[in-house]
């Protein structure tokens, strides 16, 4: 089984590289710039998009996890910050950047009996979480949820299975300390999540630990 995780070369995605090869199932990871056994991608790049399609060549791939995202706004004040530049940049990277992941894939997924695709979202993209502030974050993470939702749509058609996910308040560069769980913790239930995942929940909002999750 290959899994193709993007965003590994920390946190969450990292955490998931490592569950899935502790236990002994085949996973690559990426990374815009790569360390170790990571691949390159960099997920705003078509260029980049192709050269890893291209790496893959007719391999089946059972599961791509679009985990790479980015967190830019922190600190700033309405009436002064959230510069265009902060848009374009997170947009490009939470949505753009995972259409762009699975398009490019899709002829490998289209090889694999049964693939599924993972977009890892927030809580922060629900209607029902509107706590104000973070309003790039919120939006890029809401455009990935109904991305997710409407690939669902058009994709089970052709037997893939497509689920978004809240990974839970971890404790990571963007999480934070004083976030609720660690990495391990928050990559064993998405991977639970992941394997639970089939036509007939494509379209599933879920959190990491098995709760559907308000949209």
């Amino acid at each position: 089984m290959t899994i193709v995780i993007t965003g590994a070369n920390r946190g969450i995605g990292a955490a998931l590289l490592e569950g899935y090869e502790k236990a002994g199932r085949g996973a690559i990871g990426t990374a815009r710039s790569p360390k170790g056994d990571l691949a390159v991608l960099d997920v705003t790049d078509p260029a980049s998009q192709e050269a890893l399609a291209k790496s893959l060549g007719g391999h089946p791939v059972e599961l791509l996890i679009c985990n790479a995202g980015v967190y830019l706004e922190k600190g700033q004040r309405f009436a002064t910050g959230y510069a265009p530049e902060l848009w374009a940049q997170t947009f490009a990277t939470n949505v753009t950047g995972v259409f762009l992941t699975i398009q490019a894939l899709m002829p490998n997924l289209k090889l694999a009996e049964g693939a599924k695709i993972a977009i890892i979202s927030s809580q922060m993209a629900s209607d029902t979480k509107a706590t104000g502030g973070s309003y790039i974050y919120r939006a890029s993470k809401a455009a990935a949820l109904n991305l997710g939702r409407n690939l669902a749509t058009d994709l089970k058609k052709q037997g893939i299975a497509v689920g978004i996910y809240h990974p839970g308040w971890v404790k990571t560069d963007m999480g934070g300390a004083g976030a609720d769980i660690g990495t391990t913790e928050a990559a064993a239930g998405l991977i639970a999540r992941f394997d639970a995942l089939s036509l007939e929940t494509t379209g599933c909002f879920e959190t990491w630990d098995g709760r559907a999750h308000p949209f």
